[in-house]
């Protein structure tokens, strides 16, 4: 799925202008985003949680000249998906044809249901 498919989707499902959803799509990315460069983690129970993980500095080779190259320190972005999302995706594996009751908040997350650890 594209940008474009995700805002046509809101729009259709939120009854709303592409227009109108495109800013939202938009500023939910936007706010992630930031929430990362600030070093939180955003969590969304039921489908998963974003974080930035710090890989250190390290010595790889060039694959075509096999010449050793310093891989600089950087921070990486990672999701890991909720247990929710998961089950999900595996009790309809093939099946795309999701139910909208799929998706409703009426069960909350119990204590360590979304990893104690991350």
């Amino acid at each position: 799925m594209t940008k474009a498919e995700l805002v046509e989707e809101v729009a259709r499902a939120a009854e709303l202008t592409k227009k109108d959803s495109e800013v939202i799509v938009d500023e939910v990315f936007k706010n992630i985003i930031q929430a990362l460069n600030r070093g939180d983690k955003i969590e969304l129970r039921g489908f998963g949680s974003f974080r930035v993980r710090q890989r250190d500095a390290r010595r790889g080779r060039n694959p075509k000249t096999g010449e050793p190259v310093d891989i600089p320190a950087k921070r990486v972005p990672y999701f890991k998906p909720g247990k929710e999302l998961k089950e999900l995706i595996n009790d309809k594996l093939g099946d795309d044809d999701f139910d909208d009751d799929d998706f409703e908040d009426g069960e909350e997350s119990g204590p360590g249901e979304n990893g104690a650890n991350g």
